[in-house]
């Protein structure tokens, strides 16, 4: 009989007791290098969605300070830059949708802080989505490409998303694995267009930023030579959301892999 170690052990919760020895050890070799894998995999997608996101948040709110010296706001520059443009067909709106050009509705959309703003990142931002009906306007193919693509894209989300819920209720009607997994696979290729449809964005949205807005704003004067490696900054921002929702939509494909515990 133990007397001192038994008296202390008795003494302590069993969750702040240190583990038997090897226990560590052992778990670690029980683990699956698979689901290691995995795991790794989930932190890198996580990571690759979020970080970009609350970069482009940290960019935007550093420059979004008033600006006494701008002579108008974010709405009112998208505006001025579309009639110089020749574009006067399309409209400048404000949106609580997030900033955007519809391609089909001729309209340039910008958040309240974008459109009612006069700080950088309110000129910066309009001026990037002008970028968008500049390409609307020279029928630059990729974004007619996005364009369609994306239409499909929205209308295969909801059909892979009805596939991936009704697999195990086919499995268990059937009764044959063959056919689940083919469904599946179906599934799977229709959510990832979406991730497609976002790896298709990203030329679209570097060339508003840097081949559209930004000889815009530095050619018109917009911008002075102290504000442009901030702008700069803000388009490469503006550009990079995409990643994350690239990123997004593989992390919906792997929650639909987790609830159909595959």
């Amino acid at each position: 009989m133990s007397g001192a170690p038994a008296s202390r052990a008795a003494g302590w919760p069993s969750f702040l007791l240190p583990p038997p020895q090897g226990t560590l050890r052992s778990t670690w070799n029980n683990w699956n290098p698979a689901v290691i894998i995995a795991l790794v995999l989930l932190a890198a997608i996580m990571a690759l969605a979020l970080l970009p996101q609350l970069w482009v948040k940290k960019v935007l709110a550093r420059h979004s300070t008033e600006r006494s010296d701008f002579p108008g706001t974010g709405g009112e520059f998208a505006r001025h830059i579309l009639d110089r443009m020749g574009l006067g067909e399309v409209k400048v709106e404000e949106t609580a949708l997030g900033d955007h050009y519809d391609p089909e509705a001729k309209v340039v959309r910008l958040s309240k802080i974008h459109y009612q703003g006069r700080s950088l990142s309110a000129v910066v931002v309009a001026a990037h989505e002008v970028g968008h009906a500049m390409q609307d306007a020279t029928g630059y193919p990729p974004l007619s490409a996005r364009t369609r693509l994306a239409k499909q894209a929205q209308k295969a989300e909801t059909i892979g998303s009805v596939i991936m819920l009704a697999t195990p209720i086919i499995m268990l009607l059937s009764k044959s694995p063959h056919i689940m997994i083919i469904q599946l696979l179906a599934g799977i290729g229709i959510l990832a267009m979406t991730v497609m449809m976002h790896a298709v964005t990203l030329p679209v949205e570097f060339d508003a930023s840097f081949k559209r807005a930004l000889p815009v704003l530095k050619q018109g004067g917009y911008v002075g030579a102290k504000d442009l490696a901030s702008a700069r900054e803000i388009l490469r921002a503006a550009a990079l959301t995409y990643v994350a929702a690239a990123a997004m939509s593989m992390l919906d494909i792997m929650r639909w892999l987790r609830v159909l515990r595959i």
